[in-house]
């Protein structure tokens, strides 16, 4: 896998994927930034995000589920030190879908938490991991 990151200007840049596709950062206003992009360390909550929530939509799919919508939630702290690491993330879903079986609702999300998610494995060196569920049934 191989990415590119080039400096636009002031603490904008633009981040290129391998695959083709490019995303706009920038940092805080009071740190240089525009505003202009979204900020580094809220992509790293959204690459967990999207990597946790492709895992629960297959697993489900697999298990013949009948989802219709996974949404994830991440609430995150810092440490105030340098490096600002993540510390604590909370990552809520809320799944939703017809006669849905909690319990392989459940299992989805423990075996993303607990063995399919690099991202949840990276980032749970340095952060306290949590998860928890709901599920809305649209019967």
């Amino acid at each position: 896998m191989k990415c590119r990151v080039k400096w636009l200007d002031n603490m904008s840049f633009v981040g290129e994927s391998g695959s083709g596709h490019s995303i706009v950062m920038d940092g805080a206003p009071e740190f240089g930034g525009r505003d202009l992009g979204i900020r580094p360390m809220e992509m790293l909550l959204l690459g967990l995000g999207g990597c946790t929530a492709f895992d629960i939509v297959t697993i489900l799919q697999k298990s013949r589920q009948n989802i219709e919508d996974c949404e994830v939630s991440i609430e995150a702290e810092r440490a105030t030190e340098i490096p600002k690491v993540f510390t604590r993330i909370h990552i809520h879903f809320t799944i939703s879908g017809r006669e849905l079986d909690r319990n392989k609702v459940g299992k989805a999300v423990n075996l993303s938490a607990d063995k399919y998610c690099s991202a949840s494995e990276m980032l749970g060196k340095t952060a306290e991991m949590s998860h928890d569920f709901e599920i809305i049934d649209l019967s």
